[in-house]
């Protein structure tokens, strides 16, 4: 059963485009605002528009979301730490080094094609046949909890805690560097880095508020662990706003500097805390993850030196 939305521009996004609006909305990635589009799934004041349409203020959007096609991604016996299960959603605790969900380059060995031989046609379709179940992503080489949805109502509605700022992440993280002070807050846009397209950076260009808050853990000298919780959720968030205010992540060979810790395998960061309210009972549900081996073996070695 397609799965029907409709909204009202309101005064802040007139002059937006009907697709970058819808994808901010909706929370869904841009190619898949595009493609529904394509399909004739969205109306604007009950006709149909181009993805490019500039929204006008009080423009109804209507779009309607099929259901997912048959998914053509083998399921893998991956094992997967599940931390948590029930019929609506599930929290892993992803492993460093594992894909979230396939792409070019990575069409096997996803915590997807593993989450579709645990789950079988138990996950929500919201986000299409690549990413079954995938309400919010972490990086390949960060470690930590995720949430996964197991049918579109509860896609949906955790999707709306992220979108209000009322689903809890915190991550642990080291930094280069001493930070001057022991709390503090990076409040700065992120988007696309107008000089390398791969990046994120801070800018004023095409971008989204992002907030991030920080506290100082333990101190290392020219090291500092830091426990960051999000306030927004964008892509490579902490690992942006940290090298921001010139404390790049350890292990970061994308913003760190050139001579990178190679030992780590990536940046040092855990997605060690994560909160929200069951979108079936309301009851709010928090999971914690231990630091994993190869985290703590880097503290110790910056605390033997």
């Amino acid at each position: 059963m397609s799965t029907q939305t409709s909204l009202t521009v309101e005064t802040d996004d007139v002059g937006k485009r009907a697709d970058k609006l819808l994808s901010e909305k909706l929370e869904l990635t841009r190619s898949a605002v595009v493609k529904l589009f394509e399909s004739g799934n969205v109306l604007v004041n009950g006709t149909s528009c181009a993805k490019n349409y500039k929204c006008r203020e009080n423009d109804e959007l209507s779009v309607t979301v099929p259901d997912a096609v048959p998914l053509e991604i083998t399921a893998e016996n991956i094992p997967v730490d599940i931390v948590y299960e029930d019929s609506d959603l599930l929290v892993v605790n992803k492993p460093k080094g594992m894909v979230v969900h396939p792409a070019n380059g990575n069409y096997t060995g996803t915590l997807v094609n593993a989450l579709m031989y645990h789950c079988g046609d138990s996950l929500s379709g919201i986000n299409g046949v690549i990413r079954p179940g995938i309400v919010h992503r972490i990086d390949k080489d960060t470690s930590g909890l995720l949430i996964v949805a197991k049918n579109d109502t509860a896609h949906l509605g955790l999707a709306q805690q992220i979108k209000e700022h009322s689903f809890h992440r915190a991550y642990q993280a080291v930094a280069y560097g001493n930070f001057r002070e022991d709390s503090g807050t990076v409040h700065q846009p992120i988007g696309r880095s107008p000089k390398d397209r791969k990046k994120m950076a801070v800018t004023d260009k095409n971008s989204k508020d992002a907030i991030t808050h920080y506290e100082v853990l333990e101190r290392f000298g020219d090291f500092t662990h830091i426990r960051c919780i999000l306030e927004t959720g964008r892509t490579h968030q902490i690992r942006v706003h940290m090298a921001y205010i010139g404390h790049p992540l350890a292990g970061d060979s994308v913003y760190g500097p050139k001579k990178v810790i190679t030992s780590l395998g990536g940046q040092c960061l855990h997605a060690g805390e994560i909160g929200f309210v069951h979108p079936r009972t309301n009851e709010y549900m928090e999971f914690q993850s231990e630091l994993p081996e190869y985290f703590n073996r880097f503290l110790n070695t910056l605390s033997d030196r």
